[in-house]
Order: C-alpha cells, then sequence, then structure tokens
C-alpha cells in the first residue's frame, strides 16, 4: 500500500485504494482495533487540539482510521464537530505539504509521500484555474494590494481564476483576502505561494466537510456505538454547542481577557487574535452592535469592515458560524498569556469560561452589558 495514502487520505487516490481493498468495514473494526483506536484518536484531538493526533507507522491502520473516523464524525452527528474534524484534517494536511515543498529532496525520492505543487493542482482538477505569474520585468509591477506591507512580493506569485479564488478564500480570515484588496485583472487574482497552500488547506477542508454527516448502515452503526458514544460524551463535556447568554469579564480565560484589555485600550489587534475574541465574544451571546461598539475606541476603526467581519465569524453572512480557537491554536499564534491552574486542565477557552460560570452562584453575577446600559442611563 502506497504510504503516500496514508499521509495524505484525503486523495481520491487513497479512496480508490481503499475501495479496492475490498474489505467489510465491520470486519476492519471488528477484527482490527487499532484501526479503530487511531480513528477514535483522530476525532477526539479534532475537538481537543485543532489537529489528528500523532500517525501510527503502520500505512494501513493510518489510511483506514480516515473513512472509520468520517463514520464516527456522522454517528455523532454534532455540526460542531464536523466543522472541526475537517478542519483539523485540512490544517494537518497544511502542514505536511508545505512540509514537502521545503524539502525537495524528499520529493525527488523514488519512494516519497509527499506532494508538491503540480499534485495538489492535478488532485483538485485546478490546473486551468492556476499558473504562475510572469516574471515582474515581463508584467505589470504588483499593486500595493498585491504587494503587502514590506514592498513588492519577493516569494513566487501566481494567478489565480476569480471563480476559483472566491470560493477557497471564503472561510480565510483577514482583509487581505477580500476581493475589493486584491489587484484583480482580467479576471485573475494575485497570490503568494504561502498564500496559495493556505488556499489548498482550504481545499482539503471542503472536501473532508463534503457529505458529512451521512447516513451510516446499522451493522457499522452497531459495531461503533461504544466509541460513538464516547464521542458525544466528549462534545458534552467540552459543551461546544452550549448556549452561553452571559458576560462576565472578570471570568474569562487570560487569554480573552488579555485580547479584550487590549481592544479597550484602543490598541490594534492582528488578524488571528481579532477573530479569536470576536469568535469568543459572539460565542457567549454578544450580537453584532455590541462587538462594533467594543472597537469604536480603536483609531483605526473602520465600521463597515468591522461589522462585516463580524457577521462573517457569527454565521450571519457565511455558511459557518465559527468557534474560538482552541488552547493549542491560541498557544501557537501566541496569544495564550498568564495561565492558571485551570488552563493547565482545560483544552479550550470556552470550557474555560463555562467551568467558571458553573462555579459562580449565576444570581450573584452581573451580566457586563447590564452594568454598561446602567452606566449609559
Amino acid at each position: 500500500m502506497n504510504p503516500r495514502y496514508a499521509r495524505y487520505p484525503f486523495l481520491e487516490a487513497a479512496k480508490e485504494a481503499v475501495a479496492s481493498e475490498a474489505v467489510d468495514l465491520v470486519s476492519v473494526i471488528e477484527d482490527e482495533p487499532a484501526v479503530v483506536e487511531r480513528a477514535t484518536e483522530r476525532v477526539e484531538s479534532a475537538l481537543e487540539a485543532g489537529d489528528v493526533g500523532d500517525p501510527v507507522h503502520e500505512s494501513r491502520i493510518e489510511l483506514f482510521s480516515y473513512p472509520i473516523a468520517r463514520v464516527l464524525v456522522s454517528l455523532v452527528d454534532e455540526r460542531v464537530l464536523v466543522r472541526r474534524y475537517a478542519r483539523a484534517e485540512g490544517a494537518v494536511a497544511y502542514q505536511r505539504f508545505t512540509a514537502d515543498l521545503e524539502d525537495p529532496t524528499e520529493l525527488k525520492s523514488v519512494e516519497s509521500t509527499g506532494l508538491d505543487l503540480s499534485d495538489l493542482l492535478s488532485e483538485f482538477d485546478l490546473e486551468g484555474s492556476i499558473r504562475e505569474a510572469p516574471a515582474v520585468e515581463d508584467g505589470p509591477v504588483p499593486t500595493d494590494a498585491a504587494s503587502g506591507p514590506s514592498g513588492p512580493r519577493t516569494e513566487p506569485t501566481y494567478l489565480i481564476e476569480v471563480g476559483t479564488y472566491l470560493p477557497l478564500a471564503a472561510d480565510c480570515w483577514g482583509d487581505e483576502w477580500r476581493l475589493v484588496n486584491r489587484a484583480l485583472a482580467d479576471g485573475e487574482v494575485p497570490v503568494t505561494e504561502t498564500e496559495l497552500l493556505t488556499l489548498f488547506r482550504e481545499a482539503v477542508t471542503r472536501r473532508v466537510e463534503a457529505g458529512l454527516p451521512f447516513d451510516v448502515p446499522d451493522p457499522i452503526a452497531d459495531a461503533l456505538e461504544d466509541e460513538a458514544a464516547a464521542l458525544r460524551e466528549l462534545v458534552a463535556e467540552l459543551e461546544l454547542v452550549r448556549e452561553i447568554d452571559t458576560v462576565v469579564p472578570e471570568l474569562f480565560p487570560p487569554c480573552m481577557k488579555a485580547l479584550l484589555d487590549d481592544i479597550q485600550k484602543g490598541e490594534h489587534l492582528p488578524h488571528h487574535s481579532r477573530f479569536a475574541i470576536t469568535a469568543f465574544l459572539a460565542s457567549i451571546g454578544m450580537n453584532t452592535d455590541e462587538i462594533v461598539e467594543l472597537y469604536r475606541i480603536n483609531s483605526s476603526f473602520g465600521e463597515e469592515m468591522t461589522r462585516y467581519q463580524t457577521d462573517h465569524i457569527r454565521g450571519d453572512t457565511s455558511p459557518t458560524e465559527y468557534s474560538p480557537p482552541s488552547c493549542a491554536t491560541m498557544q501557537s499564534y501566541g496569544d495564550c498569556v498568564n495561565m492558571d491552574d485551570l488552563c493547565e486542565r482545560i483544552p479550550h477557552p470556552m470550557a474555560y469560561y463555562e467551568q467558571r460560570l458553573d462555579d459562580e452562584d449565576e444570581d450573584d453575577l452581573e451580566d457586563w452589558r447590564e452594568a454598561q446600559a446602567a452606566e449609559a442611563e
């Protein structure tokens, strides 16, 4: 079995490899517990850490764990799990093919398990939609919108047809992804190689999410009921779908408290930080008007853009209602600060806040919005 398929199980060729084995999934579930264990780990890690856990060395186990993980996600049948699982698979694929491109020796190997740009273009049928941009001396100099903060881009630039660009960039966070901020010309959008790989991450995420959840045949559902039940409990423990409508900043996790403090000081937040605090505030019940008002103190405040971004995160103008990043993601972006004892035991800022709310007598809690309204009177 090609080890590339285990590394990239979303590939159409990997799907065909599984089908060619002509095995009954029920038999795999009953006779190969290591596959089920790895499949369960993929889903658990997606919920808790935003990745799919560490791969195992046995290619068959790694490959077959992917379709069984999709079965588990379908059995749990929670929208928040579908989205987190798809994004986790997309994030891990992105890490892997980015690493592949940084190691040309591996890509030249006969036994290579890696992917290069041509492989990715072919996989998603994008050979006719994306092309390398001509050298600067042979074509127009990039405009400011395509140049970035340090002047013209020095890494390779590609041109992608606008009809291909828009759906792939729809879930990318940041003003730079908006079409109005791109040097659109002749129906093509310029992107750097780094940005192109980010768009491929979104392509993987969309493919993984496609068709989830699906109807699972009873024999397979019965064979995986214990694992599905455990995952349902995990979703409940993390309380990712719990409705919260209480804003008490002193109970916020340290990371969100620090970001809120920065907003109230009028400081400019990088895109990932702005996304994190906005998604958190939306998840605990604040509406768009309330969130927009918070940002008004910033000297570079733009109401239209802030409202657009907030509505997008809330799912009002996008197909997805975004959840705040996990603790692992906050750490990777440098937004995890002032950790306390509770942080050490909880994998998600929402779980932290919910625990703090549960530890308090809610009758004694004053919603911050009520206090603000009282001061305004």
